[in-house]
């Protein structure tokens, strides 16, 4: 858990800037997200240097954030009948064929 300084300072922990790969002076930009704020790193291919399994860990938080937000909605996800497509078909979508 970080705190906001007088001076409207926040300190990244350790463990997420190791993971990550941020360092001192690296430009991080702050984005608005509904009701949330997204620290966002200036460095280009970010993503890049994650590995897989950072990758996936990133995925699931962002997949778990949204089925909190559903629920507190009361939003019911469509089903592949009620939007006329499929998971699959996406994934289909722009290859050769």
């Amino acid at each position: 858990m970080a705190k906001i300084t007088s001076k409207l300072q926040v300190t990244i922990p350790k463990a997420l800037a190791e993971r990550f790969g941020l360092k001192p002076g690296d430009e991080v930009e702050w984005v608005a997200s509904g009701r949330d704020i997204r620290l966002v790193p200036k460095t280009a291919g970010l993503h890049q240097r994650l590995n897989a399994k950072d990758r996936l860990w990133v995925f699931d938080q962002a997949t778990e954030r949204l089925k909190a937000r559903e629920l507190e909605l009361g939003v019911t996800p469509a089903t592949s009948q009620e939007r006329d497509w499929t998971r699959e078909e996406l994934y289909d979508r722009g290859s050769a064929g």
